[in-house]
């Protein structure tokens, strides 16, 4: 048999354009050659996932197994079922006094299918949609695939990562229809200030925008202080907001794949269109365990915080050990992205270490640590470490990445 035709064939299958303009997501692409190179026997250490080190809770793990044994097996509503979306716009109001009713409520497979239904509901070709940079990795990716344009704003770490009111006008434009804001962020961890919230704030009133809130980090946070947020800052923008959240990280559902957004009810019914021609409804069990998380005890994020914060103490101050790392402190999430652009230049068995690719991949290879390399958040002089890890992985973590730092020439 000539297998030629076969490849012969599949070389005139042309890709569409929106394919070649898009990547993969590194952080996903870096955790599974972690895994792999560990599934081969390598002692590798990774700091490269985000997601929590914890079980789900047994409350929730029950309720899904309850789902399975109950028969509750088949298809549900596109948008959620019912009592889904009901508590999650009880646990809106309950947590922030934000009025939503169900129908401005769309269950979603994860919180980045959310993010991708918003898109394809909202943008288009001639859209810009602003996006302050170190972004999380798939933002930009999202806004192309609706064939609209995403415009990078520059931040700082002299400013913590926050938004300040003359960048944002010097890169919005007529052709700016949203934003999209993420605090806690990742990758740094930093929160949008009061003052860049009400800059924010004003513009959008001004040009109409669209706010889109991506609170996914929300019960993670560090500090006695309230986390600021646009809707609290501005109540009156909420008919053009839209909030994006989910139980994956507030209760390591990673793998479970249930978000949400609540938002005005015809973009919220659009969005439903997107997601009756796409995936149809999100899983039934998943769904069922999602309701036992947001209606039932509150206290998981907490426990996981309790174990966050000494974790975090312990990297700050492995960092600072090393000298020429500088990292801003974050305020919520599980990650730290420390400034490694000192050892640029640099190289190691004849290689150059030219941005934060090659660091990564050094690390890698060398020392055994899987990072992210800062490129892929839009900030190529950083590198990102998850401390969603145990303290020993830590610990041993920080002093090989010392000891290959101090192995550059």
């Amino acid at each position: 048999m000539d297998m030629s035709h076969g490849s012969i064939m599949d070389s005139k299958i042309v890709l569409a354009d929106r394919v070649l303009r898009i990547k993969p997501s590194p952080t996903l692409a870096v955790n599974a050659k972690a895994k792999a190179l560990k599934a081969a026997g390598a002692d590798i250490l990774n700091f490269s996932v985000g997601e929590p080190d914890f079980d789900t809770p047994e409350h929730v793990r029950n309720a899904g197994k309850q789902a399975i044994d109950e028969g509750f097996t088949r298809y549900t509503a596109v948008p959620g079922i019912p009592e889904l979306r009901e508590g999650v716009a009880r646990r809106l109001q309950i947590d922030h006094g934000w009025d939503y009713s169900p129908e401005q409520i769309q269950v979603s497979c994860g919180g980045k299918h959310g993010l991708y239904n918003m898109a394809q509901a909202l943008f288009g070709p001639g859209d810009e949609v602003l996006i302050p940079a170190p972004y999380w990795v798939s933002y930009p990716d999202i806004i192309q695939l609706a064939a609209a344009t995403p415009v990078i704003l520059p931040l700082t770490e002299e400013k913590d990562f926050d938004l300040e009111a003359d960048v944002l006008a010097r890169y919005a434009t007529e052709r700016t229809k949203g934003i999209i804001l993420n605090s806690p962020s990742n990758p740094t961890g930093s929160v949008y200030s009061l003052e860049a919230l009400t800059a924010i704030a004003q513009m959008a009133k001004e040009k109409g925008w669209v706010i889109i809130t991506d609170d996914i980090y929300d019960t993670i946070t560090y500090g006695d202080a309230s986390l600021p947020h646009i809707l609290n800052v501005a109540p009156e923008l909420k008919d053009q907001t839209l909030i994006l959240n989910g139980v994956s990280k507030s209760f390591a559902m990673t793998g479970w794949r249930i978000g949400y957004t609540a938002g005005p009810k015809h973009v919220i019914a659009a969005m439903n269109k997107i997601q009756s021609q796409s995936t149809s409804n999100p899983s039934s069990v998943a769904q069922k365990a999602a309701l036992a998380a947001v209606t039932g005890p509150q206290d998981f994020p907490i426990t996981m915080k309790k174990a966050f914060l000494p974790r975090l103490d312990f990297i700050m101050a492995a960092l600072a050990e090393i000298g020429d790392v500088p990292c801003v402190r974050p305020r919520g999430a599980f990650y730290v992205f420390p400034n490694v652009s000192a050892y640029f230049g640099r190289s190691f068995k004849g290689k150059t270490i030219t941005g934060s690719v090659e660091l990564a991949d050094y690390l890698l290879d060398e020392a055994l640590l899987a990072t992210v390399p800062g490129a892929a958040f839009g900030a190529d002089r950083f590198i990102r470490f998850s401390f969603a890890t145990s303290m020993e992985v830590i610990e041993e973590g920080m002093k090989r990445f010392a000891e290959a730092l101090k192995r550059l020439e």
